[in-house]
């Protein structure tokens, strides 16, 4: 009874879906709104039972009771490890807040957004769940199939623009996907996971199985908006409804990092040439993607592309973690995406407060305008300090295990791109709250030059209805105790390595003394949103100097994101190249 848990997590919602798509025409008033938030408790409530009944080992479901044969894995199997299920878990708590902050708003199209976000976080699941490598890139398709009609939404020129952005670039990574595995089947003759992982490991020197991972590498990358993957994802987070983005930041997002994570230490570990390259190449983008992604950030004016950018830093973070390959790696790496999805949708919802109460989006232009609004003044401010690394919760804790796994693997100095990315995006949250519910900031800085326009979302839905889900979500965020968390993420990441590659513990005498990572990236943030609210207070010497040497830097910054298909296809293929020359090297 137990191994059918897994899944429902998938198919439940997808049983919602089509009812709800046959019946939600003749179903009255809130009833479908009320059916979503049902649907998406179940899958939390699943996913925290399966991460606890998983605490004594791995729930595995063979479909249509094709098991193993002879050793020989011939059917698909759905297997719920801690790590997994927790991931379940989060996708469930970040659909409840949307559909609760989501209450009235999608009226006119009836049950259509309930349909494709039921559809959306069974992907999600399935994605999370699956251990058949092919069966991955079909919940990969589902979700990204899902996600492009949602961003879509609104069917005007700048939705349209992004959505189509979005589409053509993960579908290049989908075409990526399945060339990879194409070459894993054809070279070692298996889907399941842990069966690539073991045949992987004895043909470690053929070229093909490095050729392989690049290409499943590059389409992850491109989901996980990782630079110079990242282009098309400030768009789309930006035009998509308030309520989709709380989920594409808080989740779609750290998929492509999670499913890197499995598959590195599933299938790849054995293969030294992917490890070194992972070294040499993937943890260099990881930090260049937090301290550029923090500094686009900082650049923008346009709340939602600036937690857009701010998403793509935090995500460095992640693959900093995922590629330190070391137990405390990968368990900050997964304590801090849980902790960093829940702040982000909070974040999320917040934009969509100001647009449905403000009528705007625009920092700038909201100067002063939010006064009226105190409970989001708190919990924006809340967000900005959490995002910044105040030293309570899960992102806390998840840094803290990145500087351990960063200090016990040589690479102590890449740790630093951590607080300058936390920093940097904590920075930008703070100073928009300080100039949106405060009226501080009267100088305009970098951010003037960024893109913006006009932007409003429905506005009869109750604030406190609103803000509930936003509440919640950073409770949970700051509340859990630090080393129940810990706990919890080390056994999650030793249950995702494979049997015997488990890096041994580092003894007592060989840990450096760790650094103050929150306090260090709360300094900077509070620092650098001092600095820019407060800069008409300094002397103008000093104020222009600074401001004539980093213009020029974020105005190059800008050009770059031109929005462009195309540009953002050269910088895909430059990324696939990079990693390519990484194997080479390696």
């Amino acid at each position: 009874m137990i191994s059918s848990l897994p899944p429902l997590a998938a198919a439940g919602p997808i049983l919602v879906a089509a009812t709800l798509l046959a019946l939600g025409r003749h179903l009255p008033g809130r009833v479908p709104d009320v059916i979503a938030i049902v649907a998406a408790l179940a899958v939390a409530a699943l996913g925290a039972l399966m991460a606890f009944r998983a605490g004594d080992g791995v729930l595995l479901h063979w479909f249509g009771g094709w098991s193993p044969r002879e050793g020989m894995p011939i059917g698909i199997a759905f297997q719920a490890d801690v790590a997994g299920s927790v991931m379940v878990a989060l996708v469930g708590i970040l659909f409840v807040a949307s559909f609760v902050f989501a209450w009235g708003f999608f009226e006119e199209v009836g049950v259509q957004f309930h349909v494709l976000m039921l559809v959306f976080m069974a992907a999600m699941c399935g994605f999370c769940l699956t251990r058949d490598l092919f069966n991955l890139f079909v919940w990969f398709e589902v979700m990204s199939v899902a996600a492009f009609a949602l961003t879509a939404y609104r069917l005007e020129a700048s939705a349209l623009e992004g959505a189509l952005n979005f589409t053509v670039t993960n579908s290049l990574g989908s075409m990526m996907m399945l060339a990879g595995i194409g070459l894993l089947y054809a070279r070692l003759g298996r889907l399941d996971m842990l069966a690539l992982g073991e045949e992987a490991a004895k043909a470690a020197g053929d070229p093909v199985i490095p050729g392989a991972f690049c290409l499943l590498a590059a389409a992850l990358l491109i989901k996980g908006a990782t630079v110079p993957f990242h282009l098309w994802l400030a768009d789309a987070h930006a035009v998509a409804p308030s309520p989709v983005s709380m989920v594409f930041s808080g989740g779609m997002v750290a998929m492509g990092v999670f499913g890197l994570a499995r598959l590195t230490w599933t299938v790849f570990a054995p293969v030294e040439a992917v490890t070194e390259a992972l070294h040499a190449v993937v943890l260099w983008l990881g930090a260049a993607t937090s301290v550029l992604g923090g500094m686009l950030c900082l650049g923008q004016r346009h709340v939602k592309r600036m937690l857009a950018f701010s998403t793509i830093s935090h995500t460095g973070i992640l693959l900093m973690g995922v590629a330190l390959l070391s137990a405390d790696g990968l368990a900050g790496t997964l304590t801090y995406l849980v902790g960093h999805g829940l702040v982000k949708a909070a974040l999320f919802a917040l934009a969509g407060v100001l647009m449905a109460r403000l009528g705007g989006i625009d920092e700038i232009g909201l100067r002063g305008r939010g006064r009226e609004i105190w409970p989001a003044r708190i919990a924006f401010a809340a967000g900005g300090l959490l995002l910044a690394g105040l030293p309570v919760g899960l992102m806390e804790e998840g840094a803290t295990l990145l500087d351990a796994a960063a200090g016990a693997e040589s690479f102590r100095w890449v740790i630093l791109a951590v607080p300058i990315g936390a920093g940097l995006t904590g920075a930008a949250v703070l100073r928009a709250a300080g100039r949106i519910f405060l009226g501080w900031g009267k100088v305009d800085g970098e951010e003037e030059g960024a893109p913006s326009e006009q932007e409003a979302e429905k506005a009869n839905r109750p604030l406190p209805l609103m803000l509930a889900p936003v509440a919640v979500l950073l409770l949970l965020a700051s509340a859990v105790p630090g080393h129940l968390a810990e706990e919890a993420a080390q056994h999650a990441a030793s249950a995702m390595m494979q049997p015997g590659i488990v890096p041994a513990p580092v003894s007592p005498g060989e840990v450096p003394e760790r650094l103050p990572l929150g306090w260090m990236s709360l300094s900077l943030a509070l620092l650098v949103a001092g600095w820019h609210l407060g800069r008409h207070h300094l002397p103008a010497i000093l104020s222009n100097g600074v401001q004539a040497l980093t213009a020029p830097v974020f105005a190059g910054l800008e050009r770059l994101h031109s929005g462009v298909t195309g540009d953002e296809l050269v910088w895909i293929l430059a990324g696939l190249a990079l990693l390519s020359l990484g194997l080479w090297l390696a």
